[in-house]
């Protein structure tokens, strides 16, 4: 049995501010949670949770109800035992989702194996719980997740990784001093298509690259929704966090009723604009495509027309341009060579001329880390095998940096230099201090 977390939550009261110990006292999440149980006990052919890794999720919004299902369909490697919101109604469905779904698969009813919470820490204090998943808005990923790794779990985070530059360096930092590995979730990467693109790419099938066109959503913007009532079920100012205590609107966060994704991700307190939200898929693409994935674009040059929402030029040092474009085939990535053009989407993937897209691969070519187009999967291997992902933590924050330039590129206006080894904009003061944001006390 899991030893009593008594003395951990008197540290607790000393740790945190009055509010978190008002948060605290809401939490379902018992103690004494069982680390290992009889193999008699759980149904036919089922092994053992101590043989397996035991995650906990944090966040159980939209997302979460397809990375659910996800490691719901692993039973071999990994059991759901966790889960954490701040909405009590969001906590309710995960908990009867997953226990249900268990108990259909041990085919045992009355199953009941799944704890929730409404404060994340609760989680991450479980000596069962092994992994996280963090799947809450995009203000509180780095915290959660450098909190998660500290206490010894390793990580599964959505993606954008971070929303600020400065939040990317300290999770990587973090990652390498705890040894603990991070999946983040740009599955793109873990797709046969991107991965046929960029090979053909970085094998010259598309001739010496000279420029990328990118074209994903606008920046961010700030807040600019109706106040509405705040509904009971939610801890509105824990939700909020470090981010400013905005108005509650059901857009912004919706209830687990509303079928639509939430609009948290278009503002600059609690994202980055879908410049970010799927920047994070295809300035991946393009890094992976170009071999960039330990660094990024030097020098990034924003459109002359302030109110322009696309435009943005960025230059590697190799003088390859990168440009945040509507190339009118939807989000995708437009690789632009000396011998013909590479169009990748999730929808397509084409090239002018068409020989190109037939090519076959040479023994000699260089070969990209194949997941087996289980981005998933994937993270439960790197875990139990103690090697890293395919798109790790350095990948994952040198994507989402180039998304959070961009950002500050469109906000001030004039040409940043970045340098990528030491991470800084050079002779930009104001430019540097947007690397970072002034954290909420809550």
């Amino acid at each position: 049995m899991q030893k009593s977390n008594s003395s951990s939550k008197k540290s607790q009261k000393s740790d945190h501010q009055i509010s978190r110990r008002k948060f605290i006292s809401r939490t379902t999440l018992a103690a004494g949670a069982v680390s290992i149980i009889p193999r008699h006990v759980l149904g036919r052919g089922f092994i053992a949770p101590s043989d397996k890794i035991n995650l906990g999720f944090i966040g159980l919004g939209k997302q979460t109800m397809g990375l659910a299902r996800v490691f719901l369909e692993n039973t071999k490697d990994a059991q759901i035992v966790a889960g954490s919101d701040v909405w009590t109604t969001k906590n309710d469905w995960f908990k009867g989702y997953v226990e249900q779904m268990y108990a259909e698969k041990r085919q045992q009813t009355g199953y009941k194996g799944v704890r929730t919470t409404g404060y994340y820490k609760e989680i991450l204090d479980r000596k069962d719980v092994d992994a996280v998943i963090i799947a809450t808005p995009d203000h509180w990923h780095a915290i959660q997740a450098i909190d998660a790794m500290n206490a010894g779990k390793d990580i599964f985070c959505e993606k954008p990784m971070t929303q600020r530059i400065r939040e990317g360096i300290d999770m990587v930092e973090t990652a390498r001093s705890t040894e603990r590995i991070v999946q983040v979730g740009s599955m793109q990467r873990s797709w046969e298509k991107f991965r046929r693109a960029c090979e053909l790419v970085r094998n010259g099938y598309v001739g010496e690259i000279s420029k990328v066109l990118v074209n994903v959503g606008d920046p961010a913007i700030p807040f600019n929704m109706e106040t509405e009532p705040t509904p009971k079920e939610v801890d509105w100012n824990a939700w909020c966090g470090p981010a400013p205590l905005l108005p509650y609107n059901h857009r912004l966060s919706p209830p687990t009723s509303d079928p639509f994704f939430p609009d948290w991700r278009k503002f600059e307190e609690t994202g980055g604009g879908i410049l970010t939200d799927w920047g994070a898929h295809m300035f991946d693409i393009a890094q992976w495509g170009l071999g960039m994935d330990h660094t990024g674009p030097v020098r990034y040059i924003p459109p002359k027309d302030r109110s322009a929402v696309r435009g943005m030029r960025m230059f590697y040092e190799n003088g390859v341009e990168m440009v945040h474009e509507d190339f009118e085939k939807g989000w995708g990535v437009r690789f632009i060579g000396s011998e013909g053009t590479l169009d990748v989407s999730r929808s397509y993937l084409e090239t002018d001329p068409k020989k190109i897209l037939t090519a076959e691969l040479k023994d000699s070519d260089t070969r990209l880390y194949n997941s087996n187009e289980n981005h998933y999967q994937d993270w439960l291997d790197a875990i139990k095998n103690r090697t890293q992902p395919i798109c790790d933590v350095e990948t994952g924050h040198r994507s989402a940096t180039i998304g959070n330039i961009c950002n500050i590129g469109y906000d001030l206006g004039r040409t940043l230099e970045w340098d990528p080894v030491e991470q800084h904009f050079k002779g930009d003061a104001e430019a540097n201090a947007l690397m970072n944001r002034v954290s909420r006390e809550f």
